[in-house]
């Protein structure tokens, strides 16, 4: 079994070590390939200017997330076209499925980038008479190799062009058989000669740079005569091929709390309850957009990374020592002093709360671990070279501060995750709850490799109060990475868009690695924690914006109350996050 992903950048650990293992399977097996080339790989997948194409690298990887084979292309927007610069397989991997795996997918994303043809070059079959002349010759295994890659080509609808002069050397003082021009019209008819004679100026002059003299280059462009293009009958009697269907090929992993629902506060009015996740779950799974993944246990250091140590000790602590069926909620709010904590267990409880309803209970402590390990699974999947990935948890986190719980919350799940991804460059957190993420602001507030930026409700009216105003922007190397966009009472979507793009654009600037997003459904009409109007259908024009950003993303469930809508929009958003995201179309 193998998947087969997409490489756009060499920015995460994962994309470098498939980047790496796609230059050891092309030296292998195509030696011919120029090395300077071979070592430009990962810069090419950046820089679209280096040759003037996009280039795309197509990884085939096995259960152990070693590369078994490649496609490299190299995609012409402009001209709609794309042309596959190399495709092969590890040694001992061939049989297996992979390459026609490959060569499919090629296809896929062609056509999905809106490519009228897919041109390659194919080593020839046979030797032209011209060449047999003058007693060049070819080792009989290698032209029936030649042969069967023609034929599993034929397969798929691609067949050499005839008629023209691409076979012909550019060095008449070096005869030897040079390779066939196939094109694979994506299930259409062949192309144009106008279109074709594009697109075969383009691969000479940019694909080759200067090895291929001018005069060599407009002698072969010239030579396209035939419109539509005149192309080879297959070797033996196959179907047409028909036309790409592009369907979804790359779900997202989804990573569900499995011990949300043993954190259950059943007091009058608590609305942070486990139907929450059941009925997200409900409209989520039958979706096709997700594969559900296992959470794995973290070390709580990964906690002590972003949250004072004391506060976690004391939240475990007091989780254990409670009866079973009581909560303890704190009532008294004592100054900050370090060197006299309250003794008594409600005062104490003030000492790290910031408000009078987040309880702790017997299983406070497990329940907020386990979701931070859900989050660094869902984080790993994403260092691992998926395109986005979800972790369902409750409960949430993005008011817990540095050395404070609050609001539901007991630890910053996204905290945690920016910072375990910071250690492979920037991070951006994007928080969309309808209340202020002033867990992340505190914890990032003098860090300038973090960016924090939150949509909310103004602190004049909105939980917490006391922080999310435009003016903090961070302080020391953080000055400037922190961004408030705080919004009045009511808010319908097209106003929240607004504040978006904002966010957005701020995003872009900062040129993060990873997106993180704190994902609150909260801000839907009719929650009963806001006042803002958001409809199923803004749900998933802001899920299209944010995809529009085309980087890695971790989105983290923050809040969401309305239990009657909180499934559609979640699929709303989610729907429109993987219809625009490039690495997930």
């Amino acid at each position: 079994m193998f998947r087969i992903r997409r490489v756009h950048d060499d920015l995460l650990p994962a994309n470098r070590r498939a980047i790496e293992a796609a230059k050891s399977i092309l030296r292998a097996q195509l030696p011919g390939f120029a090395e300077e080339d071979v070592e430009a790989l990962g810069e090419r997948l950046r820089n679209p200017f280096m040759v003037r194409f996009h280039a795309w690298l197509l990884v085939a990887e096995d259960s152990r997330d070693r590369v078994r084979g490649f496609a490299l292309i190299l995609h012409d927007p402009d001209l709609q076209f794309a042309f596959l610069d190399a495709i092969a397989s590890e040694r001992g991997a061939t049989g297996g499925g992979i390459g026609g795996g490959l060569y499919q997918r090629v296809r896929e994303e062609a056509a999905a980038s809106g490519c009228r043809a897919v041109f390659f070059e194919c080593s020839p079959d046979s030797i032209p008479d011209a060449l047999a002349e003058q007693g060049v010759e070819l080792p009989a295994e290698e032209l029936r190799q030649n042969r069967r890659r023609l034929r599993f080509y034929e397969a798929f609808g691609a067949r050499p062009i005839e008629g023209t002069e691409f076979e012909a050397s550019f060095d008449p003082s070096s005869p030897e058989p040079m390779p066939h021009l196939m094109v694979d019209p994506l299930g259409g008819p062949p192309p144009g000669r106008r279109f074709t004679r594009q697109a075969v100026r383009a691969i000479l002059e940019r694909r080759y740079g200067g090895r291929c003299p001018p005069g060599y280059v407009e002698r072969v462009v010239a030579s396209f005569r035939d419109d539509p293009v005149r192309v080879r009958a297959p070797a033996r009697r196959t179907e047409e091929s028909a036309a790409v269907t592009v369907g979804r090929r790359e779900t997202m992993p989804l990573v569900v709390n499995d011990k949300h629902e043993i954190h259950h506060v059943r007091d009058r009015g608590y609305v942070e309850s486990p139907v929450r996740i059941s009925r997200i779950l409900e409209r989520l799974e039958p979706s096709g957009l997700f594969e559900r993944i296992a959470p794995r246990q973290r070390s709580v250091r990964h906690i002590e990374a972003v949250h004072e140590s004391q506060l976690v000790r004391y939240l475990e602590r007091a989780s254990r020592e409670m009866e079973e069926g009581r909560s303890l909620y704190p009532y008294v709010f004592p100054v900050r002093n370090p060197d006299r904590l309250p003794r008594e267990r409600s005062v104490l409880a003030g000492y790290y709360c910031i408000d009078t309803f987040t309880p702790i209970h017997r299983n406070s402590y497990r329940a907020a671990k386990r979701a931070v390990d859900c989050t660094l699974t869902a984080a790993d999947e994403v260092l691992g070279g998926r395109a986005a990935a979800y972790s369902l948890v409750r409960p949430p986190g993005h008011h817990a501060e540095r050395r404070s719980f609050g609001g539901f919350c007991y630890f910053n799940n996204a905290g945690v995750a920016a910072h375990y991804l910071s250690a492979h460059g920037r991070v951006a957190i994007l928080d969309i709850d309808y209340h202020h993420g002033n867990g992340q602001q505190d914890l990032f507030w003098r860090r300038g490799d973090v960016l924090t930026v939150s949509i909310h409700g103004h602190p004049r009216f909105a939980y917490p109060y006391f922080a999310g105003f435009a003016e903090e922007t961070g302080e020391g190397e953080g000055a400037n990475a922190n961004l408030n966009l705080p919004l009045p009472e009511s808010v319908g979507g097209p106003q929240y868009r607004r504040a978006l793009d904002k966010a957005l654009a701020a995003v872009a600037d900062f040129r993060p690695v990873v997106l993180v997003v704190a994902l609150g459904l909260d801000t839907a009409k009719g929650d009963p924690t806001g006042t803002w109007s958001l409809l199923t259908a803004d749900f998933e024009r802001n899920g299209q914006r944010i995809g529009e950003l085309d980087l890695p993303t971790l989105v983290v469930q923050e809040g969401g109350y309305r239990t009657r809508t909180l499934g559609a929009n979640a699929l709303a958003f989610f729907r429109g996050l993987a219809e625009a995201h490039p690495r997930l179309r």
